[in-house]
């Protein structure tokens, strides 16, 4: 896990992204905007931590939207229920939702061998399926414990509590990366899964650990929007599936696995947030944000693929 080029290219276009967007909106520069800006990325930034790590793996995760959207309606409906315990496990609770739908994603990757990509939407198709039938289509009811609207909207020694929880976050993953064997054979995993199996690596250990910890940090990411939002809503996980990606990629991870930095994918979640609210300030519509975060999607991928044919 080496800083290279590609992790420090997202703090570059961060910083532009920044000057151009203090021309259009005087404000951008404004350091309670720039907080407000830190605070949102902080929610993408905890989603795109569990999916750098399975993205390391060579897999991809596409049940992030509803693992988000279920720890979230597990978690207020808890807290909806007005008593004391079920409040106090909401977040626990929200936190064994993700950890279970990760456990359900290693099992199909790992054990059944199905592509991440073909079981992982499944998955995401079956929670949205269950969605429905426990809220009837509704917003389920329940509201936001206190100590979730803190996490997410309140602040501590001056910095946004969202962005505390990113910190810690961060410095667990970088530790996870770099100073234990789940790191170094995850990225073994990445570069050549057989090889690493035949190095003796119980591969399949590897890969249930890293999808839950995706799982973890999708629910994760679910307890904070519905702090934010203060409570669980329909579909709160969709819009942040293609940024997600999007931060993980901009940063340099490569999407076959086997190679990227989590400080990349820092600076990848901030570009993203920063951008997305330069073009809503321009008025860009949903339509062409999704847009432009394909296309840098298909940019990036063009541009690793030059860089490897370069180097073979």
């Amino acid at each position: 896990m080496r800083i290279d080029i590609d992790a420090l290219l997202p703090w570059v276009g961060s910083l532009v992204v920044v000057l151009l967007g203090s021309l259009v909106f005087p404000n951008f520069l404004s350091l309670d905007y720039l907080l407000t800006q830190a605070q949102i990325a902080s929610f993408l930034g905890v989603l795109a931590a569990g999916a750098m790590v399975v993205i390391l793996l060579g897999h991809i995760d596409l049940s992030v939207p509803w693992t988000l959207g279920w720890a979230a309606i597990v978690s207020t409906t808890l807290v909806g229920t007005g008593h004391p315990v079920l409040e106090a496990i909401a977040i626990p609770a929200a936190l064994c939702t993700g950890a279970i739908i990760g456990v359900v994603n290693g099992i199909g990757v790992a054990v059944f061998r199905i592509p991440s990509m073909v079981w992982t939407l499944a998955v995401n198709a079956m929670l949205l399926g269950t969605s429905v039938l426990f809220t009837g289509g509704f917003n389920p009811r329940g509201e936001a414990s206190p100590l979730m609207r803190t996490l997410a909207s309140g602040d501590s020694l001056g910095l946004p509590n969202a962005l505390w929880v990113w910190l810690v976050l961060s410095l667990a993953l970088v530790w996870l990366l770099r100073r234990t064997s789940f790191g170094r054979y995850l990225v073994a995993i990445g570069l050549s899964e057989k090889a690493t199996w035949l190095s003796g690596v119980a591969t399949p250990r590897i890969a249930f650990g890293a999808f839950i910890v995706a799982g973890l940090c999708s629910a994760l990411g679910g307890v904070l929007v519905a702090g934010y939002a203060n409570q669980a809503y329909q579909s709160m996980g969709d819009p942040y599936l293609m940024p997600v990606i999007a931060a993980v990629v901009i940063g340099g991870t490569s999407i076959l696995g086997g190679r990227g930095s989590y400080l990349g994918t820092v600076g990848g979640a901030l570009f993203i947030t920063l951008l997305t609210s330069v073009l809503s300030v321009m008025q860009f519509g949903e339509a062409w944000r999704q847009i432009v975060f394909g296309g840098i999607i298909i940019l990036m991928l063009l541009v690793q693929n030059f860089r490897r044919g370069v180097q073979a």
